[in-house]
């Protein structure tokens, strides 16, 4: 239902039903343009990324890093490893881990008093396309507010399977960051980033740790290369991977010993497990807005349908993040927020701002790492034909482990391709996995949304000795079409571009 008001029966311009990174800074940005912004959220500032997601992996992925440089230090001359010297600590580092997250959360919520946007402790609910009514976390009051614009920012939410004890006796990646000591035996349950980033956490901290993956095996959607490699590297790292399970079944739990026993579709079966970790999908958090008393569209699987300016089927009503199941990344969401309040409440020449969703760098912290942007090489394939394509690709040992009196199979690879497409060679996708491929992603994101080419790459003089400087020398080297992607080209010895500046006379 669509209702109208005039200006002044508005509580707020700007009602932003969702405290995580998208709406809070949809909601600053709002209010730095004036307009009179509040932010309705029932949990801790932050969302998902914050408290149960990106940080906190991120602190553990940390932690298991360190264990596999401790692992490693014999090799560089360092001794006792094997000492009692070393101990890990899971509950010291929970601890620190939960201390930074809620310093996270009071740093939201006075970011967000700082840029004027008021904050309300509570859950949401439609009434209407510009009304929700609101009940207070805090003393259970109810009031409803009205607001000219309107958005949905509620973020998603672990989901388990259907089966016997698995929602009983399982946790979902929510759950990890509750444990209160490092698992003996764990399985997880699940082939995406998540599953693998968990998994890897926890095989490196000393976890006897099981994968159990639907098909043949993790991330069937990145490129063959980084699916591929990772695979041989969790195995390498000693990793149990069960493939083909078609799915868990059941859960079966021992009083007497506390522990579990996972069956799967095709009838494996894995005995005396602590901990199972279900990391099989996600789902939008809508359930309790009342979505359509306020008109507001949604696909089957609940996922919120919008446009390409984040604006819903309803009038005043946007959606951004994971609830619209599109690039549910954080830093997507923080610019979709940030372009939409540019839109509503910037000057003219933002009237028509939106976000791209192409071309949008990810990292898995799995172990070791990926960082992938653009079309894999199937994708490629089908999209420009494989006759416009060109696939460059390395595999080799970084430069960490040469020095290892271990065989050449047993050091750990890095994987690396580009796939280009048309007579220029354009840089459509590029894929990485591998030590620092976590932080050598970020600058090549940025040249392939310039348009890089295989020669602009070439064009690039290698920082020596690097990892990242085998995607500027893949071979052949220097040999590809002098085609440059650059506004002005860095090809044949051409100087850099010079900014514009204006002249004193003018």
């Amino acid at each position: 239902m669509t209702t109208t008001a005039t200006e002044e029966e508005y509580d707020f311009d700007y009602l932003v039903i969702g405290g995580g990174s998208g709406g809070i800074s949809s909601a600053r940005r709002a209010a730095s343009y004036g307009a009179k912004v509040a932010v309705i959220e029932s949990g801790k500032l932050g969302g998902t990324c914050v408290n149960v997601g990106c940080v906190p992996k991120k602190v553990m992925w940390n932690a298991a890093s360190i264990a596999e440089s401790l692992h490693d230090m014999e090799h560089f001359g360092f001794s006792g490893y094997d000492s009692d010297a070393i101990h890990f600590d899971w509950s010291y580092i929970k601890r620190h881990r939960d201390a930074y997250v809620a310093r996270l959360n009071e740093i939201y919520d006075r970011n967000m008093k700082n840029s004027g946007v008021k904050p309300i402790l509570g859950s949401a609910a439609f009434v209407n396309s510009d009304t929700v009514e609101v009940t207070s976390t805090v003393d259970g009051s109810i009031q409803q507010l009205r607001a000219k614009h309107i958005l949905i920012a509620t973020g998603g939410y672990p989901v388990f399977p259907e089966g016997d004890g698995i929602a009983e006796h399982a946790i979902s990646s929510d759950g990890f960051f509750e444990l209160d000591e490092l698992p003996h035996k764990a399985v997880v349950v699940g082939a995406g980033y998540i599953a693998v980033e968990i998994a890897g956490i926890l095989q490196a901290l000393g976890t006897d740790t099981c994968l159990a993956v639907r098909k043949e095996h993790a991330l069937r959607s990145f490129d063959d290369l980084l699916s591929q490699t990772l695979d041989e590297e969790m195995q390498r790292q000693g990793m149990h991977i069960y493939r083909e399970t078609q799915g868990v079944t059941k859960i079966d739990y021992d009083d007497s010993t506390g522990l579990k026993t996972v069956h799967f579709r095709n009838g494996d079966i894995i005995n005396e497990v602590d901990t199972v970790l279900i990391a099989t999908g996600r789902a939008p958090n809508v359930e309790t807005l009342n979505l359509p008393l306020a008109g507001v569209g949604q696909v089957p699987k609940g996922y919120v349908v919008v446009d390409e300016y984040s604006q819903t089927t309803a009038p005043g009503v946007y959606a951004l993040g994971d609830v619209c199941g599109k690039v549910e990344l954080t830093p997507m969401a923080i610019a979709a927020g940030r372009r939409l309040a540019d839109r509503l409440f910037g000057p003219s020449d933002w009237k028509d701002s939106k976000v791209s969703y192409d071309l949008v760098p990810t990292v898995v912290f799995s172990h070791p790492p990926i960082g992938t942007i653009g079309v894999t090489e199937e994708e490629a394939v089908e999209k420009y034909g494989i006759a416009s394509i060109r696939v460059y690709q390395s595999k080799f040992t970084n430069m960490y482990y040469g020095t290892w009196m271990v065989a050449a199979d047993d050091k750990p690879k890095t994987a690396m391709k580009l796939v280009c497409a048309g007579e220029e060679e354009r840089v459509v996708g590029l894929h990485v996995i591998g030590m620092g491929a976590d932080e050598m992603l970020q600058g090549y994101g940025v040249a392939l949304k310039m348009g890089c080419t295989k020669a602009d790459l070439d064009a690039t003089v290698a920082i020596h000795p690097t990892a990242s400087e085998e995607l500027v020398t893949m071979f052949p080297w220097g040999l590809s079409s002098q085609i440059s992607g650059a506004k002005t080209p860095p090809l044949n010895g051409a100087g850099p571009p010079e900014p514009s500046i204006p002249s004193s006379d003018s």
